[in-house]
């Protein structure tokens, strides 16, 4: 328990240094250096403790370990824009023509676990990790103001017209599970309890001030104070995990696991900018793994994960709900769809689902290998790339290796390295339909792992 805190304590500054656009939307593709390398595949199969992140049920088939590793995460993350045809026309808004790459491309990703065996079939497990988020910096660039045909054209600084453009969002969890094993160890159940921590900055906004609640309730008379450029804010919540997992034979094991929708408090100083004045839970999200091992070296895995991005407004509600606010121009009635209300515009994500394969040997009783691949339709539809120029995850494969080297009695280190080859979105502009606004990223993850079996 010492070394567990200890360790916590000295990563937990890594896990608010910087975040980034992490694999499938904003969450990661696996939970642990091991994991990683199958390209998250193995919840019917693991070796870390980590796995709690993914299944609590698993912790009754890990045996005694102290992890600690961390993530070094590099996204490289561009947009561009076309000409638009309706400038002189009225074109209310159009962005450039525009194309930037963002800054911040290494990110640190840390996590430390540990667990205890408390009698022959309970099991107790501990891990402090974060998650990537969304972090863009978007400098230089321009964005255009027409009201109407024939009024004047005002070109502005920016890629919304307010100066340097982005956000930051950084997750750190805490996550404590319970495992219980049947007397033939065959069939485990467990349970977590996680607390989480979110970190968020947006800059460059302000121009989106007559579109809030705040303005649109006022009449016109109140600007908004907590839309952008706010510095930065913390949020805090709690959800829950359940997992079960079967081993019927030892060629065979199933896994399925079930975390909640983490419910976040809100962001004070960004309650105009998100929906329901400023709230941004985290989704919740299930998992199906299976593994079969053929012979006793070589197992072969594969999960299913679906992520529930559309049931956090924040996140799901679509671009189009502005056009109901008052002061959108477009005949709206509502209040609540103006930014920062109830039904305000988010980034329009879609639910997601993953699909994981991946194949680990031992070579020796020292070495084992791993080797994955995992896909996902990226959330981001089409029609959402205006916002989501904040939040371009619309990365949807990965390919990954990995490897254990086991040393002496009570010592391993672990590595993974995932790529993520380059996905491209493109679509309309959302306030000047004649522009196309194109996402673009593609990443690479290096993660180092090491345990200790006490």
């Amino acid at each position: 328990m010492k070394s567990f805190t200890f360790l916590a304590w000295i990563l937990m500054p890594l896990a608010f240094c910087g975040a980034a656009h992490a694999t499938n939307g904003y969450f990661t593709d696996g939970a642990g250096t091991k994991s990683e390398g199958l390209a998250g595949a193995g919840s019917a199969d693991p070796h870390e403790v980590m796995v709690i992140a993914t299944n609590p049920a698993g912790l009754a088939f890990v045996g005694r370990r102290v992890e600690a590793g961390v993530g070094l995460f590099s996204p490289d993350r561009s947009y561009s824009t076309s000409s638009s045809l309706a400038n002189g026309q009225g074109g209310a808004f159009t962005i450039g023509p525009n194309d930037i790459n963002s800054g911040n491309k290494l990110f640190p990703m840390p996590y430390v676990a540990a667990d205890w065996q408390l009698d022959a079939q309970d099991f107790l497990g501990a891990a402090f990790y974060a998650r990537g988020g969304m972090n863009t910096v978007w400098q230089g660039g321009t964005a255009t103001f027409q009201p109407g045909p024939g009024a004047p054209v005002t070109t502005f600084p920016g890629t919304y017209g307010a100066g340097t453009a982005g956000v930051d969002l950084m997750q750190a969890f805490i996550n404590v599970s319970l495992a219980h094993a049947s007397i033939d160890r065959k069939v485990s159940v467990g349970a977590s309890a996680i607390v989480a921590a979110q970190r968020f900055v947006a800059r460059g906004l302000a121009n989106f001030a007559p579109y809030t609640q705040t303005f649109a309730a006022s009449g016109g008379t109140v600007m908004p104070a907590a839309l952008s450029n706010a510095g930065a804010d913390m949020s805090y919540g709690a959800g829950a995990s359940l997992g079960v997992e079967w081993r019927p034979t030892p060629q065979w094991g199933a896994a399925l696991a079930y975390t909640s929708k983490i419910y976040m408090s809100k962001f004070k100083k960004y309650s105009d900018l998100f929906a329901g004045d400023g709230g941004f839970d985290i989704p919740a999200n299930a998992t199906v793994g299976m593994t079969f091992k053929p012979t006793p070296p070589v197992a072969v895995s594969f999960d299913v994960q679906r992520i529930w991005y559309s049931k956090v407004s924040s996140i799901g509600n679509p671009i189009g709900n502005l056009f109901a606010c008052p002061t959108a121009g477009a005949g709206g009635t509502d209040l609540t769809s103006c930014l920062g209300g109830q039904h305000g515009p988010g980034f329009g994500w879609r639910d997601m689902t993953v699909y994981k394969l991946g194949l680990s040997w031992d070579l020796d009783a020292d070495w084992t290998g791993r080797v994955g691949f995992s896909h996902g339709t990226q959330p981001i539809p089409a029609s959402q790339t205006t916002f989501n120029i904040l939040a371009p995850g619309v990365i949807e494969n990965h390919v990954a290796v990995g490897f254990t080297h086991r040393h002496g009695d009570n010592g391993e280190l672990s590595f993974a390295f995932t790529y993520a080859p380059e996905k491209t979105i493109s679509g309309a502009n959302t306030f000047d339909p004649t522009q196309t606004i194109t996402l673009k990223m593609h990443q690479y993850i290096m993660e180092f792992g090491y345990a200790w079996m006490p």
